[in-house]
C-alpha cells in the first residue's frame, strides 16, 4: 500500500488523477526538492487562486479531530475584524485543551492605540463568546512584533505537548506559522500564505522535537465576514497593509459618509462633532447630504462609491439599516472586515447601512 504524501504548501493530500480535484500535482513534478500540489504552486508563483470542492462544515470537522487530542490550541483572529473573525463553538470544537488567542495585525494600528485597554476588550469578549483562555498576545505576524512573548507562552503553556493553530480564513494564521518557523529554523515562507481565503486545506505538521508538533489548520470560513464577498482586488483596497492613518470628519445632523460603496453612516440627530474614521488608508470615504445619499448611492455605486467594483457588487448582500442611539461618549461602531468609527461626544442617534448578515458592534473607544 502506498503512503500517502502530502502538500507541503496546504496540507492536502497529493494526487495525480483528476486536475479539478484538491491536491492535483503532475507525475513529473513528485521529485521535486519542495513537493506542493499545483493549486498551491500557482497560487505562490502566479497568484491564481483555484477553487476547490471543500464545504464549509468539511473545515470545521476537520477542527473538531482536535479535540480528541491532547494538546495547546492557539487561536487567532484579525484585530480589524474581531467578530468575524471568531470561530464560534471554538470550545465545543477543540475539547478540554488550553487556548491562548492572539491577536493579529497589531502593526496596522494607529500608535495612539491603548494595548491594556484592547487586551482587556479581546478577554471580555472571548469570554461572553464563551470561550476560556488563558491569556491575549497582540502580535504582527508580517513583521514578526510581539513574538518573544508568543513564543514564550506557547512553551509554558504545551509542556510537551502538540500545538494547534486555529482560525477562520484570512487572519493572517499561516503567515503567524510562517514567522515562528523563521525564527526557530530560518526557512522562510514553509507553507503557502496569500490574500484569499481558503489556502490552507489540511493539517500541516511542523515538528517542535522528538515528541511534539505544531499543526496549521484550515481556516474556518465565517460567512459574516465581508472577505467572502468581494473580488480579490478589492479585498487588496479594503485590508490594511500600513498603519492606518485616521480621517476625521465634521459632521453636523443629517448628513452621511459612505465609505467605498461597501456600507454608510447616517449621522440621524445630535449636536455637531467630529468623527474619527479607521479604514485602511486606499478605502475613499465620501460625505453627502442625508436627504441625497439614497440617490447618491444608487448613482455612483461601482463607480465614484468604489470598491466595490461590477464583480463584487455582484456578490455583496444587500445593504440593510440598523439605528443606534449613542448614549456614552468615546464608543467605536465597528463594521466587520472594514475598520471602525469613534464618537467621541454620546446622546446622538445613528444609522449604520451594511451588508446583510455583517454583523456590526459597539465597544468602548480603542483610541
Amino acid at each position: 500500500m502506498e503512503q500517502t504524501v502530502y502538500c507541503e504548501g496546504c496540507g492536502v493530500p497529493l494526487q495525480s488523477e483528476d486536475k479539478s480535484k484538491a491536491g492535483f500535482l503532475p507525475k513529473s513534478a513528485w521529485n521535486n526538492e519542495q513537493v506542493i500540489c499545483q493549486r498551491c504552486f500557482r497560487l505562490k508563483h502566479y497568484n491564481e487562486v483555484q477553487d476547490v470542492d471543500y464545504s464549509d462544515d468539511d473545515y470545521l470537522r476537520m477542527i473538531h479531530q482536535i479535540s480528541d487530542t491532547n494538546s495547546l490550541v492557539v487561536k487567532v483572529v484579525d484585530i480589524f475584524d474581531f467578530n468575524g473573525s471568531f470561530i464560534s463553538g471554538l470550545q465545543r470544537l477543540t475539547g478540554n485543551n488550553p487556548i491562548i488567542l492572539i491577536g493579529n495585525k497589531v502593526d496596522l494600528l494607529p500608535k495612539s492605540t491603548n494595548r491594556n485597554k484592547l487586551i482587556n476588550w479581546m478577554k471580555k469578549t472571548a469570554s461572553e463568546y464563551g470561550l476560556k483562555i488563558q491569556d491575549v498576545y497582540l502580535v504582527s505576524a508580517v513583521k514578526g512584533y510581539g513574538f518573544d512573548e508568543v513564543e514564550e507562552a506557547i512553551n509554558t503553556y504545551r509542556g510537551e505537548k502538540d500545538v494547534y493553530v486555529v482560525g477562520c480564513t484570512n487572519v493572517g494564521k499561516s503567515t503567524f506559522i510562517n514567522q515562528l518557523i523563521n525564527r526557530t529554523s530560518g526557512i522562510k515562507d514553509a507553507i503557502t500564505t496569500s490574500y484569499f481565503p481558503g489556502t490552507t486545506l489540511g493539517f500541516i505538521q511542523i515538528p517542535l522535537d522528538e515528541k511534539s508538533a505544531l499543526f496549521d489548520t484550515p481556516g474556518v470560513v465565517n460567512r459574516q465576514q465581508i472577505v467572502h464577498y468581494v473580488t480579490d482586488s478589492d479585498l487588496k483596497i479594503i485590508t490594511p497593509r500600513k498603519e492606518i492613518k485616521p480621517k476625521i470628519y465634521q459632521l453636523n445632523a443629517q448628513q452621511t459618509l459612505f465609505f467605498g460603496g461597501f456600507a454608510r453612516f447616517d449621522f440621524e440627530k445630535g449636536l455637531k462633532q467630529s468623527f474619527v474614521c479607521y479604514f485602511s488608508n486606499e478605502l475613499m470615504i465620501h460625505r453627502t447630504k442625508l436627504d441625497q445619499a439614497d440617490e447618491f448611492y444608487t448613482k455612483h455605486v461601482g463607480e465614484l462609491l468604489n470598491p466595490p467594483n461590477r464583480e463584487s457588487l455582484e456578490m455583496l448582500p444587500q445593504l440593510t439599516k440598523q439605528t443606534f442611539k449613542i448614549k456614552n461618549e468615546k464608543t467605536d461602531i465597528v463594521f466587520p472586515g472594514l475598520g471602525w468609527i469613534t464618537i467621541p461626544e454620546g446622546g446622538i442617534t445613528v444609522t449604520i447601512h451594511a451588508p446583510k448578515g455583517i454583523q456590526l458592534s459597539i465597544r468602548p473607544a480603542l483610541i
